[in-house]
């Protein structure tokens, strides 16, 4: 993954792990997409996509402001995205169901060709809702291209 070697997210804590995770993945991910290498780069966006909400969840402040409810299973990276949404952090507008179908298509099924433009779209939408875009990239650790 993009991060390896970049960071040590446990040493980072559990808000600015998962955040710094999210913003390399989201750097990482988009280099990936442009170098065609697009399955990979969706499975990485996805990945920011689960650390961005990871973050989300983390801070006490944030989460007391979610609807959250007791049957709600907050393991589960779907019922995260549902609870942004009910709580009216996230819009609606991005299908995250399709986007898992489509990831799951992916690791499980080798699916290979890919219209990616309109999804990372909407995952960019999401990040910037949930506060994780728009960011300087040379903010960030150098990359290093040699990481796949």
């Amino acid at each position: 993954m993009p991060h390896a070697g970049l960071m040590d997210e446990r040493a980072l804590g559990p808000e600015a792990g998962p955040f710094m995770r999210a913003r390399l993945h989201v750097r990482g991910g988009k280099r990936r997409l442009r170098q065609g290498k697009v399955p990979e780069g969706i499975v990485t966006i996805y990945d920011a996509l689960i650390a961005a909400m990871e973050w989300y969840f983390a801070s006490p402040e944030r989460r007391s402001r979610l609807i959250i409810s007791k049957e709600d299973d907050l393991t589960d990276d779907k019922v995260l995205f549902e609870i942004l949404t009910r709580s009216g952090v996230l819009d609606g507008s991005f299908d995250y169901n399709a986007f898992n179908d489509v990831v799951e298509q992916i690791l499980y099924h080798d699916l290979k060709e890919i219209e990616y433009e309109e999804m990372l779209q909407g995952i960019e939408t999401v990040m910037v809702q949930l506060g994780i875009m728009p960011f300087d990239e040379s903010k960030l650790p150098p990359e290093d291209p040699s990481t796949f």
